[in-house]
Protein backbone atom coordinates (compact mmCIF):
# COMPACT_ATOMS: atom_id res chain seq x y z
CA UNK A 1 0.00 0.00 0.00
CA UNK A 2 0.99 3.61 -0.58
CA UNK A 3 1.36 5.60 2.64
CA UNK A 4 0.56 9.25 3.21
CA UNK A 5 3.42 11.45 4.51
CA UNK A 6 4.58 11.38 8.12
CA UNK A 7 6.56 13.87 10.17
CA UNK A 8 10.00 13.44 11.72
CA UNK A 9 8.58 12.54 15.11
CA UNK A 10 6.72 9.46 13.90
CA UNK A 11 3.30 8.98 12.43
CA UNK A 12 1.42 12.22 11.86
CA UNK A 13 -2.28 12.61 12.73
CA UNK A 14 -4.59 10.78 10.31
CA UNK A 15 -1.71 8.89 8.70
CA UNK A 16 -3.04 6.10 6.51
CA UNK A 17 -1.99 3.64 3.87
CA UNK A 18 -3.97 2.97 0.71
CA UNK A 19 -3.88 0.74 -2.32
CA UNK A 20 -3.16 2.43 -5.67
CA UNK A 21 -6.52 1.20 -6.92
CA UNK A 22 -8.34 3.45 -4.43
CA UNK A 23 -6.91 6.74 -5.66
CA UNK A 24 -7.29 5.60 -9.27
CA UNK A 25 -10.94 4.67 -8.74
CA UNK A 26 -11.87 7.90 -6.93
CA UNK A 27 -10.18 9.91 -9.67
CA UNK A 28 -11.95 7.94 -12.40
CA UNK A 29 -15.36 8.25 -10.71
CA UNK A 30 -14.78 11.96 -9.94
CA UNK A 31 -15.92 11.54 -6.35
CA UNK A 32 -14.74 11.80 -2.76
CA UNK A 33 -15.45 9.84 0.42
CA UNK A 34 -16.85 11.49 3.53
CA UNK A 35 -16.72 9.74 6.92
CA UNK A 36 -17.79 10.72 10.42
CA UNK A 37 -15.80 9.54 13.43
CA UNK A 38 -17.32 10.44 16.79
CA UNK A 39 -14.30 8.92 18.52
CA UNK A 40 -11.90 11.39 16.86
CA UNK A 41 -14.47 14.20 16.70
CA UNK A 42 -14.06 14.70 12.96
CA UNK A 43 -15.87 14.78 9.66
CA UNK A 44 -13.24 13.80 7.09
CA UNK A 45 -13.25 14.29 3.32
CA UNK A 46 -11.00 11.85 1.42
CA UNK A 47 -10.27 12.96 -2.14
CA UNK A 48 -8.07 12.04 -5.10
CA UNK A 49 -5.29 14.48 -5.94
CA UNK A 50 -4.76 12.50 -9.12
CA UNK A 51 -4.82 8.82 -10.08
CA UNK A 52 -1.90 8.09 -7.73
CA UNK A 53 -2.47 10.24 -4.65
CA UNK A 54 -5.19 11.05 -2.15
CA UNK A 55 -5.62 13.89 0.33
CA UNK A 56 -7.66 14.24 3.50
CA UNK A 57 -9.48 17.21 5.00
CA UNK A 58 -10.56 16.63 8.63
CA UNK A 59 -12.87 19.14 10.34
CA UNK A 60 -13.69 19.33 14.05
CA UNK A 61 -17.21 18.60 15.25
CA UNK A 62 -18.43 17.44 18.67
CA UNK A 63 -19.31 13.74 18.37
CA UNK A 64 -20.31 13.71 14.67
CA UNK A 65 -22.65 10.83 13.87
CA UNK A 66 -25.01 10.39 10.92
CA UNK A 67 -25.04 12.79 8.00
CA UNK A 68 -26.83 13.11 4.69
CA UNK A 69 -26.06 14.89 1.42
CA UNK A 70 -28.75 15.84 -1.08
CA UNK A 71 -27.67 17.95 -4.04
CA UNK A 72 -26.00 21.00 -2.44
CA UNK A 73 -27.43 20.42 1.03
CA UNK A 74 -25.84 18.54 3.91
CA UNK A 75 -27.08 17.78 7.43
CA UNK A 76 -24.94 16.41 10.27
CA UNK A 77 -26.00 15.07 13.66
CA UNK A 78 -23.60 15.86 16.50
CA UNK A 79 -23.64 15.42 20.28
CA UNK A 80 -26.56 17.76 20.91
CA UNK A 81 -27.15 19.58 17.63
CA UNK A 82 -28.11 18.97 14.01
CA UNK A 83 -26.13 21.23 11.68
CA UNK A 84 -27.25 22.31 8.21
CA UNK A 85 -24.82 23.22 5.42
CA UNK A 86 -25.14 24.57 1.89
CA UNK A 87 -22.56 24.04 -0.85
CA UNK A 88 -21.22 27.02 -2.78
CA UNK A 89 -19.01 26.23 -5.76
CA UNK A 90 -18.43 29.96 -6.26
CA UNK A 91 -17.09 30.54 -2.75
CA UNK A 92 -15.04 27.34 -3.06
CA UNK A 93 -13.26 28.65 -6.16
CA UNK A 94 -12.13 31.79 -4.30
CA UNK A 95 -11.33 30.14 -0.97
CA UNK A 96 -8.85 32.42 0.87
CA UNK A 97 -5.17 31.47 0.36
CA UNK A 98 -6.18 28.46 -1.77
CA UNK A 99 -7.94 29.80 -4.82
CA UNK A 100 -8.91 27.36 -7.56
CA UNK A 101 -8.20 24.41 -5.24
CA UNK A 102 -11.64 23.25 -4.07
CA UNK A 103 -14.61 22.38 -6.27
CA UNK A 104 -17.19 22.58 -3.48
CA UNK A 105 -17.48 24.25 -0.08
CA UNK A 106 -20.14 23.30 2.46
CA UNK A 107 -20.93 26.29 4.66
CA UNK A 108 -22.93 26.30 7.92
CA UNK A 109 -26.38 27.82 7.44
CA UNK A 110 -28.47 26.72 10.44
CA UNK A 111 -28.17 24.87 13.75
CA UNK A 112 -30.94 22.96 15.50
CA UNK A 113 -30.45 22.38 19.23
CA UNK A 114 -31.72 18.86 19.84
CA UNK A 115 -30.25 18.23 23.28
CA UNK A 116 -28.37 15.04 24.07
CA UNK A 117 -30.77 12.51 22.57
CA UNK A 118 -28.13 10.44 20.77
CA UNK A 119 -29.19 11.09 17.18
CA UNK A 120 -27.81 8.46 14.82
CA UNK A 121 -28.83 8.43 11.12
CA UNK A 122 -30.30 11.62 9.66
CA UNK A 123 -31.85 12.19 6.24
CA UNK A 124 -33.17 15.10 4.17
CA UNK A 125 -36.78 14.29 3.25
CA UNK A 126 -39.95 15.83 1.88
CA UNK A 127 -41.07 17.04 5.30
CA UNK A 128 -37.70 18.28 6.50
CA UNK A 129 -34.88 16.62 8.40
CA UNK A 130 -35.67 13.11 9.61
CA UNK A 131 -33.56 11.61 12.38
CA UNK A 132 -33.21 8.43 14.37
CA UNK A 133 -33.55 9.41 18.02
CA UNK A 134 -31.76 6.48 19.62
CA UNK A 135 -32.23 7.62 23.19
CA UNK A 136 -36.03 7.83 22.84
CA UNK A 137 -36.30 4.79 20.50
CA UNK A 138 -38.19 6.79 17.89
CA UNK A 139 -38.05 8.36 14.45
CA UNK A 140 -38.45 12.11 14.65
CA UNK A 141 -38.41 15.36 12.71
CA UNK A 142 -35.87 18.01 13.62
CA UNK A 143 -37.59 21.32 14.31
CA UNK A 144 -36.69 24.79 15.53
CA UNK A 145 -39.87 24.82 17.64
CA UNK A 146 -38.92 21.80 19.77
CA UNK A 147 -35.87 19.69 20.51
CA UNK A 148 -37.49 17.05 18.30
CA UNK A 149 -40.94 16.00 17.10
CA UNK A 150 -41.64 12.26 17.59
CA UNK A 151 -43.32 10.80 14.51
CA UNK A 152 -43.00 7.01 14.75
CA UNK A 153 -41.76 4.28 17.05
CA UNK A 154 -41.57 0.48 16.73
CA UNK A 155 -44.70 -1.34 17.83
CA UNK A 156 -42.77 -3.11 20.58
CA UNK A 157 -41.78 0.18 22.24
CA UNK A 158 -44.44 1.03 24.83
CA UNK A 159 -43.21 4.42 26.08
CA UNK A 160 -41.52 7.52 24.74
CA UNK A 161 -38.75 7.70 27.31
CA UNK A 162 -35.00 8.37 27.24
CA UNK A 163 -33.81 4.81 27.87
CA UNK A 164 -32.35 3.57 24.53
CA UNK A 165 -34.52 0.49 24.75
CA UNK A 166 -33.78 -1.14 21.36
CA UNK A 167 -30.90 0.94 19.96
CA UNK A 168 -32.68 2.21 16.89
CA UNK A 169 -29.92 3.41 14.54
CA UNK A 170 -30.36 3.21 10.74
CA UNK A 171 -32.79 5.01 8.43
CA UNK A 172 -33.74 4.72 4.75
CA UNK A 173 -36.00 7.13 2.87
CA UNK A 174 -37.90 6.12 -0.27
CA UNK A 175 -39.29 8.94 -2.43
CA UNK A 176 -38.41 11.38 0.35
CA UNK A 177 -40.32 9.56 3.10
CA UNK A 178 -39.11 7.19 5.85
CA UNK A 179 -39.40 3.57 4.76
CA UNK A 180 -36.97 1.26 6.61
CA UNK A 181 -35.13 1.42 9.93
CA UNK A 182 -32.72 -0.86 11.74
CA UNK A 183 -32.49 -1.63 15.44
CA UNK A 184 -30.27 -3.91 17.51
CA UNK A 185 -33.17 -5.58 19.34
CA UNK A 186 -36.91 -5.65 20.02
CA UNK A 187 -36.49 -5.08 23.75
CA UNK A 188 -38.71 -2.65 25.67
CA UNK A 189 -36.54 -2.06 28.75
CA UNK A 190 -33.79 0.43 29.48
CA UNK A 191 -30.64 -0.56 27.54
CA UNK A 192 -32.29 -3.92 26.90
CA UNK A 193 -30.57 -4.28 23.52
CA UNK A 194 -27.26 -5.08 25.23
CA UNK A 195 -28.58 -8.48 26.37
CA UNK A 196 -28.41 -10.10 22.92
CA UNK A 197 -26.28 -8.10 20.50
CA UNK A 198 -25.14 -11.17 18.55
CA UNK A 199 -28.51 -12.01 16.97
CA UNK A 200 -31.22 -9.69 18.26
CA UNK A 201 -31.29 -7.11 15.44
CA UNK A 202 -34.19 -6.26 13.14
CA UNK A 203 -35.13 -4.40 9.95
CA UNK A 204 -38.56 -2.71 10.19
CA UNK A 205 -40.89 -1.31 7.53
CA UNK A 206 -41.93 2.08 8.90
CA UNK A 207 -45.14 2.30 6.86
CA UNK A 208 -46.51 -1.03 8.10
CA UNK A 209 -44.51 -1.33 11.35
CA UNK A 210 -43.75 -4.88 10.21
CA UNK A 211 -40.46 -6.62 11.01
CA UNK A 212 -38.93 -7.69 7.68
CA UNK A 213 -35.84 -9.41 9.08
CA UNK A 214 -35.01 -10.51 12.61
CA UNK A 215 -32.27 -12.34 14.51
CA UNK A 216 -29.65 -10.12 12.87
CA UNK A 217 -26.14 -9.47 14.27
CA UNK A 218 -26.12 -5.68 14.88
CA UNK A 219 -27.64 -4.27 11.65
CA UNK A 220 -26.38 -0.81 10.63
CA UNK A 221 -26.15 1.59 7.67
CA UNK A 222 -29.17 0.60 5.53
CA UNK A 223 -29.32 2.21 2.06
CA UNK A 224 -31.38 1.84 -1.10
CA UNK A 225 -29.59 1.33 -4.43
CA UNK A 226 -31.36 0.63 -7.72
CA UNK A 227 -34.51 -0.30 -5.80
CA UNK A 228 -32.71 -2.83 -3.58
CA UNK A 229 -32.11 -2.61 0.17
CA UNK A 230 -28.52 -3.12 1.37
CA UNK A 231 -27.06 -2.96 4.86
CA UNK A 232 -24.23 -4.10 7.10
CA UNK A 233 -24.30 -6.73 9.85
CA UNK A 234 -21.66 -5.28 12.13
CA UNK A 235 -21.38 -8.14 14.61
CA UNK A 236 -20.71 -10.73 11.88
CA UNK A 237 -18.82 -8.46 9.49
CA UNK A 238 -21.23 -9.05 6.59
CA UNK A 239 -22.38 -6.84 3.71
CA UNK A 240 -25.84 -8.02 2.64
CA UNK A 241 -28.64 -7.40 0.12
CA UNK A 242 -32.19 -7.86 1.40
CA UNK A 243 -34.96 -9.69 -0.45
CA UNK A 244 -37.84 -7.71 1.03
CA UNK A 245 -40.67 -9.84 -0.42
CA UNK A 246 -39.24 -13.14 0.76
CA UNK A 247 -37.87 -11.72 4.05
CA UNK A 248 -34.40 -13.10 3.60
CA UNK A 249 -31.00 -11.82 2.59
CA UNK A 250 -27.93 -12.64 0.53
CA UNK A 251 -24.42 -12.15 1.89
CA UNK A 252 -22.46 -10.23 -0.73
CA UNK A 253 -19.18 -10.11 1.17
CA UNK A 254 -17.98 -11.31 4.55
CA UNK A 255 -15.43 -8.94 6.04
CA UNK A 256 -13.09 -9.73 8.89
CA UNK A 257 -14.14 -7.04 11.33
CA UNK A 258 -16.73 -4.55 12.56
CA UNK A 259 -18.34 -2.89 9.51
CA UNK A 260 -20.45 0.24 9.87
CA UNK A 261 -20.83 3.03 7.29
CA UNK A 262 -21.96 2.15 3.75
CA UNK A 263 -22.60 3.84 0.43
CA UNK A 264 -22.84 2.57 -3.15
CA UNK A 265 -21.78 4.54 -6.19
CA UNK A 266 -21.98 2.98 -9.63
CA UNK A 267 -20.72 -0.59 -9.46
CA UNK A 268 -18.89 -0.12 -6.18
CA UNK A 269 -19.78 -0.40 -2.50
CA UNK A 270 -17.73 1.69 -0.07
CA UNK A 271 -17.65 0.20 3.43
CA UNK A 272 -16.11 1.57 6.63
CA UNK A 273 -14.46 -0.70 9.20
CA UNK A 274 -13.84 0.17 12.86
CA UNK A 275 -11.59 -1.01 15.64
CA UNK A 276 -13.33 -2.53 18.62
CA UNK A 277 -13.03 -0.82 21.98
CA UNK A 278 -10.84 -3.02 24.14
CA UNK A 279 -12.58 -1.99 27.35
CA UNK A 280 -16.11 -2.59 26.03
CA UNK A 281 -18.00 -5.51 27.55
CA UNK A 282 -20.49 -5.23 24.67
CA UNK A 283 -17.91 -5.53 21.89
CA UNK A 284 -16.04 -8.26 23.76
CA UNK A 285 -18.92 -10.63 22.91
CA UNK A 286 -18.31 -10.39 19.14
CA UNK A 287 -16.72 -13.39 17.39
CA UNK A 288 -13.84 -11.34 15.92
CA UNK A 289 -13.19 -9.28 19.07
CA UNK A 290 -9.50 -10.20 19.10
CA UNK A 291 -8.92 -9.47 15.40
CA UNK A 292 -10.79 -6.22 14.66
CA UNK A 293 -7.82 -3.94 15.22
CA UNK A 294 -7.94 -1.54 12.24
CA UNK A 295 -10.10 1.33 11.07
CA UNK A 296 -10.36 1.18 7.30
CA UNK A 297 -12.38 1.78 4.16
CA UNK A 298 -12.90 -1.09 1.73
CA UNK A 299 -14.25 -0.88 -1.80
CA UNK A 300 -16.23 -3.86 -3.09
CA UNK A 301 -16.95 -4.41 -6.79
CA UNK A 302 -20.58 -5.52 -6.73
CA UNK A 303 -20.47 -7.76 -9.80
CA UNK A 304 -17.39 -9.76 -8.78
CA UNK A 305 -17.78 -9.27 -4.99
CA UNK A 306 -14.03 -8.62 -4.85
CA UNK A 307 -12.23 -6.02 -2.73
CA UNK A 308 -10.77 -3.66 -5.33
CA UNK A 309 -9.42 -0.89 -3.10
CA UNK A 310 -8.61 -0.20 0.53
CA UNK A 311 -7.46 2.51 2.91
CA UNK A 312 -6.22 1.76 6.43
CA UNK A 313 -5.75 4.31 9.20
CA UNK A 314 -2.50 4.14 11.17
CA UNK A 315 -3.33 6.94 13.61
CA UNK A 316 -6.17 9.09 14.99
CA UNK A 317 -9.18 7.21 13.60
CA UNK A 318 -10.39 4.11 15.45
CA UNK A 319 -14.17 4.16 15.03
CA UNK A 320 -16.22 5.30 12.03
CA UNK A 321 -19.98 5.77 12.18
CA UNK A 322 -21.17 6.93 8.76
CA UNK A 323 -19.79 7.01 5.21
CA UNK A 324 -21.15 8.85 2.18
CA UNK A 325 -19.90 9.44 -1.36
CA UNK A 326 -19.64 13.03 -2.54
CA UNK A 327 -20.55 12.71 -6.20
CA UNK A 328 -18.99 14.91 -8.89
CA UNK A 329 -16.51 16.36 -6.41
CA UNK A 330 -12.83 15.46 -6.26
CA UNK A 331 -11.80 18.23 -3.85
CA UNK A 332 -14.58 19.19 -1.42
CA UNK A 333 -14.22 21.44 1.62
CA UNK A 334 -16.38 22.18 4.66
CA UNK A 335 -16.28 24.81 7.39
CA UNK A 336 -17.46 24.46 10.97
CA UNK A 337 -18.69 27.26 13.22
CA UNK A 338 -15.66 27.18 15.52
CA UNK A 339 -13.44 28.49 12.73
CA UNK A 340 -14.20 32.23 12.28
CA UNK A 341 -13.45 31.94 8.56
CA UNK A 342 -17.04 30.88 7.88
CA UNK A 343 -18.21 34.36 8.96
CA UNK A 344 -16.49 35.91 5.96
CA UNK A 345 -18.16 33.66 3.39
CA UNK A 346 -21.19 35.64 2.32
CA UNK A 347 -23.92 34.42 0.01
CA UNK A 348 -27.06 36.13 -1.26
CA UNK A 349 -29.35 35.12 -4.13
CA UNK A 350 -27.30 35.36 -7.29
CA UNK A 351 -24.07 36.58 -5.69
CA UNK A 352 -21.30 35.50 -3.31
CA UNK A 353 -18.54 37.42 -1.55
CA UNK A 354 -15.50 36.75 0.61
CA UNK A 355 -15.33 39.58 3.11
CA UNK A 356 -11.91 40.92 4.06
CA UNK A 357 -11.09 39.85 7.65
CA UNK A 358 -8.51 42.64 8.04
CA UNK A 359 -11.07 45.35 7.28
CA UNK A 360 -13.47 43.86 9.81
CA UNK A 361 -10.85 43.39 12.51
CA UNK A 362 -8.87 46.67 12.87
Amino acid sequence: MEQMPTDNLGLAPFTCSFTPQLSELLFKLNCSIAISTYQAGKLIFISPVDADRITQLPRDFIKPMGFDISDDKMVLATKDEVLCFENSKELAAHYPNKKNTYDSLFLPRATFYTGQVDMHDVAIGNDGIWAINTSFSCLCLVSGNFNFIPKWQPKFISQLVSEDRCHLNGLVLVNGNPKYVTALSTTDTAQGWRENIINGGVVIDVETNEIILDKLPMPHSPIMHDGELYLLLSASGEFIKVNIKEKKYEVIKKLNGFCRGLDIYGDYAFIAMSKLRKNSSTFAKLPFADNADVAAIKVIHLASKAVVGEMVYKTSVDEIYSLKILKNSNRPNILNTTNPLHKYSLSIPGQTFWANPEKNNP
